[in-house]
């Protein structure tokens, strides 16, 4: 072999294993964060609304924008999930108001929590979202709308709604946000592992690995 044809070989080797040692690195980074995120409690808190046992194998933290269309197409996948492990799997929603006009429909959740209505009202928020969830020109009416047909009492909830202690919520979910370095919705965090690569299939396999390997 030539002086350069080895030169070259030397070259693309080194960069192989720089590559690769860089993405163990970035992995093994993320799974620090991630834990460290979870001791410290920052991936949930106690106001957080949840679904499923609290004893539960799994826990699914997902940060969550009533807005964001994706949270939206992921919300039966989720469901599929508990309906499949009824007794093992909880999910936790952190409010992540993105979108303009998400800290309003945040707020009418929490209020409606009040009123023993977050599912469905968070399902029919979620099923007109279409309709009032514009990014640049939301239409909250057509919001208040669609939970005012899910039962809602809008005049309590727009009481509800200004109370210093749904502020808090949305300031501690706004910080806890920025604290875990969330920058997209959704976000997930399985047992405190972030999802690495986005999609219904990886949730579905990584909720799986976590429920094997209790």
């Amino acid at each position: 072999m030539t002086r350069p044809k080895i030169i070259l070989s030397v070259t693309l080797i080194a960069l192989i294993i720089f590559a690769a040692s860089a993405y163990l690195w970035t992995q093994q980074q993320a799974d620090v964060v991630s834990t460290k995120a979870y001791e410290d409690s920052l991936l949930e808190r106690p106001h957080s609304p949840s679904f499923g046992p609290k004893n539960a194998k799994v826990t699914i933290v997902e940060f969550f924008d009533p807005a964001c269309e994706a949270c939206r197409a992921f919300y039966p996948f989720v469901k599929r999930i508990m309906a499949e492990n009824p007794d093992d799997v909880r999910v936790v929603l952190r409010y992540t108001t993105f979108h303009k006009g998400s800290d309003e429909v945040v707020r009418i959740l929490e209020a409606a929590r009040l009123q023993n209505l977050f599912k469905p009202v968070l399902e029919a928020i979620l099923i007109k979202q279409p309709l009032w969830a514009d990014h640049g020109n939301p239409n909250l009416s057509l919001a208040w709308d669609a939970v005012k047909e899910a039962g809602l009492d809008i005049e309590q909830a727009r009481e509800d709604m200004q109370s210093a202690a749904i502020t808090n919520v949305l300031q501690q979910d706004n910080a806890d946000v920025k604290a875990v370095g969330v920058e997209k919705t959704p976000t997930f965090f399985v047992n405190g592992r972030p999802l690495q690569t986005f999609g219904a299939k990886q949730l579905v396999e990584l909720v799986n690995s976590e429920l094997a390997a209790q």
